[in-house]
């Protein structure tokens, strides 16, 4: 798939729709980080069960990206936002009897809750956009971008973890203005 891309200026990755994919839909990458790329590429080629696809050699493609209007995790702007479509979603699961998703797995790998957060904000703007004719005033977001602590602690009592890095997932296509083979140690 990556040499695909890569030969043809007019394909595209494809975009990941599980439900525990924490940024929602879109199409993910990691921000500056090739080798952590690479590291994912590698861990989900020998444990098939990490990824709904199947990789059989690992493979890394990068992509130079316009962020576009970005719902940005490392604002608070966008913080403020996500953690209102939370209270919006609870609302309804409470209304409706039904339990809410629940975020699972090592590292919360699988990110259940997060991805039905990050859908309803966007499914939110979409209805508002129609309902009250905004005239645009609420776009949907063309990329999400946000910083994920992984795995264990760099040393004792560290904050930081030795995967830590920052994702975005990409939703609307043109964004995506070109990809590359991109270095990797």
């Amino acid at each position: 798939m990556g040499e695909a891309v890569l030969a043809n200026p007019k394909s595209h990755l494809m975009p990941s729709t599980n439900e525990y994919d924490w940024l929602g839909e879109g199409i993910y990458f990691w921000e500056n980080d090739p080798n952590r790329a690479w590291e994912f590429a590698s861990e989900v080629s020998a444990k098939p069960h990490l990824s709904k696809g199947n990789i059989k050699a690992p493979f890394v493609v990068g992509a130079v990206i316009d962020l576009g209007l970005c719902l940005n995790l490392l604002d608070r702007r966008g913080l403020d936002e996500v953690q209102k479509s939370h209270e919006i979603l609870k609302q309804i699961h409470d209304l409706s009897n039904t339990p809410i998703p629940v975020n699972k797995g090592k590292d919360m790998g699988q990110r259940f809750l997060d991805c039905a957060v990050i859908q309803s904000l966007h499914n939110s703007r979409l209805d508002l956009n129609r309902q009250i004719k905004s005239k645009g005033k609420y776009p949907a977001y063309d990329t999400i971008r946000a910083a994920f602590p992984e795995d264990k602690e760099l040393y004792d009592g560290a904050g930081f973890r030795a995967k830590n890095h920052v994702q975005i997932a990409v939703r609307s296509l043109y964004c995506i203005r070109g990809y590359f083979r991109p270095i990797t140690v």
